[in-house]
């Protein structure tokens, strides 16, 4: 709990996420993960090592980089749902979160440099149901009631943080944000959109933003976007609600989510390319603060990102 009371990237600091985790381990390390499930590497040796090494990359350049790295869990699939069709139980659940936890704890012990690239611990959450197109809507009182199990574990184990990525309705997200207050745990909330820069729900993006905002006393610590290209998004960013916007985590490829969901192959776009579009971003969103990438990229994505904003 190291930031908990004071996260680095709300003073300004600059911060790099990792990539697109899940797309690395499959396409380039041939990682078996059902149900797009990354915490299943853990249970191989070539799995751990995989892991390993794709989090100390991302450690080193944010090092080098003089960034701060918001180091994420491998639990985007690790909640009762998904366990449940991995014949998991609560208690392997459970001890999921335990183990990532304490793995990044040591990667912090052995990486971070204090006062210029703080390591924010932070525990990730999916969503209930599909990340591109949902069968099943839940109210904010059942998201609540669902999503709080990770996030008592997180609160537990000594994550600095929570955040929620690639959620498709507010009602989801603000029963996670709720979820987040119980415990008193800084929450960030990540939407994706589809091609028009709308939500999958059909709400738009600024909409989304302000009605968990006005359910939950504007309790997240910010918003964020992430797998969708820029380019499906750059032009819905108007309005004051983009302020409460600090980070992006876009993917490298322009094609869309059901497109992406056929895909065979990696599409891993342009990493100078994705850089120069983010640098041009940041004038759309002057708080930005947290960068990094989904689908797709890899550390090289991120570096080019780094490279390109250095100066904005």
């Amino acid at each position: 709990m190291k930031y908990r009371n004071a996260l680095p990237q709300l003073n300004g600091t600059q911060m790099i996420t990792d990539g697109g985790l899940e797309t690395t381990l499959i396409f380039h390390d041939s990682i078996d993960l059902p149900l797009f499930a990354a915490f299943k590497a853990l249970e191989s040796d070539a799995g751990l090592a995989a892991m390993d090494a794709y989090m100390t990359r991302f450690a080193a350049l944010a090092v080098a980089q003089r960034r701060g790295f918001i180091m994420d869990t491998p639990t985007w699939r690790a909640s009762a749902r998904w366990a449940a069709e991995l014949d998991m139980s609560q208690d392997d659940l459970r001890a999921v979160h335990r183990e990532a936890i304490c793995t990044l704890i040591r990667l912090r012990e052995a990486h971070e440099v204090e006062g210029i690239s703080p390591f924010v611990l932070n525990g990730v959450i999916g969503p209930q149901d599909d990340g591109y197109a949902p069968a099943r809507l839940l109210s904010a009182d059942q998201a609540q009631a669902y999503h709080s199990a990770q996030i008592e574990w997180f609160d537990t184990f000594g994550a600095d943080m929570v955040t929620a990525l690639t959620l498709t309705y507010s009602a989801e997200a603000v029963g996670i944000v709720r979820a987040a207050q119980a415990r008193g745990i800084p929450v960030a909330i990540a939407f994706t959109v589809e091609t028009d820069g709308a939500l999958p729900s059909g709400e738009t993006l600024g909409a989304a933003i302000e009605a968990v905002d006005q359910a939950t006393g504007a309790y997240p610590a910010y918003y964020m976007i992430n797998c969708a290209h820029p380019d499906h998004f750059s032009d819905v960013l108007t309005g004051s609600w983009t302020q409460r916007i600090l980070g992006l985590r876009a993917n490298a490829s322009r094609q869309s989510h059901a497109e992406l969901d056929a895909a065979d192959t990696l599409d891993d776009g342009d990493p100078a390319e994705l850089g120069t579009l983010y640098a041009r971003l940041t004038a759309l969103l002057p708080h930005l603060t947290v960068m990094g990438g989904c689908c797709g990229t890899d550390h090289r994505h991120i570096a080019a990102i780094c490279s390109a904003t250095a100066a904005t």
